[in-house]
């Protein structure tokens, strides 16, 4: 027997429909590229979607168009993830950091109609612009006083919604239509495409709004201002465009000021209780609470992601009263799995021993599964001690890849699981910890070593601002680990001073047989560390003699 409920599908522009009628008066803060700063409530931001909405029909996009974003996190951006959803079209996020061929292949894959972009981007365009499709329109994200001079054939945002009704018939869509497009970084082979629907989508705010919205911090008047560094170009800025607006959460956009003293401004100016974004970002904005003698006033959470985040920057925010919230997830997952927020038990223990558990990757969220197997595919216990590879199904998991059979077949195991490339141990509370990525273990004499546990090791020194470490090819071990690292200030510790800091966490054979200190490291377009970079610059690498 069934229920006898009503059936409603879930869709992503009654989000913002619902944030216009309950919480209206939250909103929108950007810092425009051109500077300004520009401030709208969810009601006008909701009657300004449905002028656009009007304006990409008169177009003539369809549903199941492709529609390709190039452009930073800003109030006409975030338009654009309802607009494009609600009318039935597909909304391409295109990442700006991706190689020229990397940002060919997307477009032409995804046979992109449309790409919105900020006059920023307008260059790469330029570029490009003969190995793209023809047929492709362009429409710069910016009022007519600030429309650039450009040789290429654009259009005006604008001037898409000049005289166009703010009232939209959103059409009921089947829940599982194509909403949004996101491509892997592709350090490997061509980038893959993630295909999320309406109903991925709503279930992945849901998840997030359930499991950090009642973590989030509030200011004295009940109102949460929340400043994503993370991209809207990078997994649909960790979901926050559709959780924030259904807790009530302001978003306070900064444009391309992205740059620790630009963050701190901005965060300073308008009263940010919380923040989201990769590890390389806070270090940036550690580096000027430093210079400033203070944190920003209301400042008092930050969501860490992207890859993981080293002990002794989770300890300088928690001393300063920023609570970390320490969340893992990818591209493929919508993207969170797993949350960082700590039950009672852990908050109420002394600081050292809380980090034990901040500094892992958090629990799973609600509608999210987790296991780890071994190499003949075996479940393992959630023990804390089983090692294995992370495999994860849920609502918000892909099933696979957009146009791509063969990488498909390659991801999803027979129990109908994503295989996630990292490895992994989960205890029997359910806390994750990612012991690596599958291709940065390194393995010498037979035994692996963990790179992310030494280079949370080497951080803590304070003569390391960053660091990397990768195995190099070794005559007799295989592999033997180094560090690549960026001093903290003139003085660099020695390789007997590092080994000497680090021996408390690991056996001898275990720690690093070098040093190579550079100036910075290299980054991927989302902001990690190119670790194949690095082993393709230390192709021709030579191991010192070792004790």
């Amino acid at each position: 027997m069934q229920g006898m409920m009503m059936n409603r599908p879930l869709s992503i522009i009654s989000i913002l429909e619902y944030a216009a009628e309950a919480n209206g008066d939250a909103g929108i803060t950007t810092l425009e590229t051109h500077g300004e700063v520009t401030k709208q409530t969810y009601r006008e931001t909701y009657a300004r979607v449905g002028q656009l909405a009007h304006g990409l029909r008169a177009m003539g996009i369809e549903p199941g168009d492709r529609v390709a974003t190039l452009a930073w996190n800003n109030r006409r951006h975030f338009e654009l993830y309802y607009a494009i959803s609600g009318i039935g079209a597909i909304c391409h996020t295109i990442n700006p950091r991706l190689s020229a061929e990397q940002m060919i292949y997307i477009v032409n894959h995804a046979e992109d109609k449309v790409i919105f972009v900020d006059a920023t981007f307008l260059p790469i365009l330029a570029a490009l612009r003969d190995k793209l499709p023809k047929e492709l329109r362009i429409v710069v994200m910016a009022d007519h006083d600030h429309m650039p001079d450009t040789k290429l054939e654009v259009f005006c945002y604008e001037g898409l919604l000049d005289g166009q009704k703010s009232i939209y018939d959103w059409p009921d869509l089947d829940e599982n239509t194509a909403s949004g497009l996101c491509y892997t970084s592709g350090t490997t082979g061509n980038p893959k495409g993630a295909l999320y629907s309406h109903r991925s989508s709503v279930l992945h705010a849901y998840m997030v709004g359930t499991v950090l919205g009642p973590a989030l911090p509030k200011s004295e008047d009940g109102s949460i201002n929340i400043l994503p560094v993370v991209p809207l170009f990078h997994v649909n800025a960790w979901g926050l465009p559709y959780a924030a607006p259904i807790v009530g959460a302001s978003l306070v956009m900064p444009g391309p000021g992205l740059d620790g003293e630009s963050l701190w401004k901005l965060m300073e100016a308008e009263n940010v209780n919380s923040s989201w974004g990769v590890p390389t970002v806070w270090m940036g904005l550690l580096a000027e609470i430093e210079k400033q003698g203070r944190k920003p006033k209301a400042l008092a959470d930050v969501v860490v992601g992207g890859s993981a985040a080293p002990r002794s920057m989770i300890k300088t925010f928690e001393e300063m009263g920023v609570n970390v919230n320490h969340a893992w997830g990818m591209t493929e997952m919508s993207p969170i799995g797993t949350h960082g927020v700590m039950p009672p038990s852990v908050n109420k223990l002394p600081l050292e021993e809380k980090l034990d558990y901040k500094q892992l990757q958090g629990r799973r969220c609600f509608g999210v599964d987790l296991k780890i197997v071994d190499e003949e595919g075996n479940r393992q216990p959630h023990d804390g001690k089983a090692i294995g590879e992370l495999f994860v199904r849920g609502n918000a998991v892909v099933s696979g890849y957009f146009k791509n059979d063969e990488a498909t077949e390659k991801a999803i195991d027979a129990e109908g699981w994503f295989g996630t490339g990292d490895v992994a141990s989960i205890d029997e509370n359910g806390f994750l910890t990612i012991q690596d990525r599958a291709k940065d273990l390194i393995k010498s004499g037979g035994e692996w070593i963990s790179s992310i546990d030494l280079e949370n090791a080497a951080m803590s020194h304070p003569g390391i601002a960053n660091c990397a470490a990768i195995g190099v090819a070794h005559p007799k071990w295989d592999e033997r680990p180094i560090l690549v690292a960026v001093a903290a200030g003139d003085s660099k510790p020695s390789l007997d001073e590092l080994r000497d800091h680090m021996e408390v966490h690991f056996a001898k054979w275990q720690l690093p047989d070098d040093v190579i200190w550079v100036d910075e490291l290299p980054l991927t377009a989302t902001g990690k560390v190119s670790k194949l970079t690095l082993r393709q610059q230390l192709g021709d690498y030579k191991h010192p003699e070792v004790a």
